[in-house]
C-alpha cells in the first residue's frame, strides 16, 4: 500500500497497524487520521504538512489511540495493516 493510500483509510476509519520499530522489534499501535478521534486543538492538514516538511516520504505521522499522542512508523516496516470502521 502506498501512503497516500493508507491516509485515505485513516482520515477515515480506525487501524491495527503491525510494523517493526527502528531498534527491530515489533509493535501494534491502534490509530487514525479520523478528525473527530484528534485533539481539538490539532489542524491534521498542518501535521501531514508538517511531516511533509521533515522530509521522509516513507514516515508516516498518526494518532495513537492509546497513547493519546501522535507517533509515526515507516511505511515499509509495515507487516499487517488490519483497517476498522467507527
Amino acid at each position: 500500500m502506498y501512503k497516500e493510500d493508507i491516509v485515505a483509510h485513516l482520515v477515515r476509519k480506525t487501524a491495527t497497524i503491525t510494523f517493526d520499530k527502528k531498534d527491530g522489534t515489533q509493535r501494534v499501535m491502534n490509530c487514525t487520521l479520523m478528525k473527530n478521534l484528534l485533539p481539538e486543538q490539532m489542524d491534521i492538514e498542518e501535521k501531514m504538512d508538517g511531516d511533509r516538511v521533515a522530509g521522509n516520504p516513507n514516515v508516516l505521522a498518526v494518532w495513537d489511540l492509546e497513547k493519546n499522542d501522535w507517533r509515526s512508523f515507516r511505511i515499509d516496516s509495515v507487516k499487517e495493516m488490519v483497517f476498522h470502521d467507527v
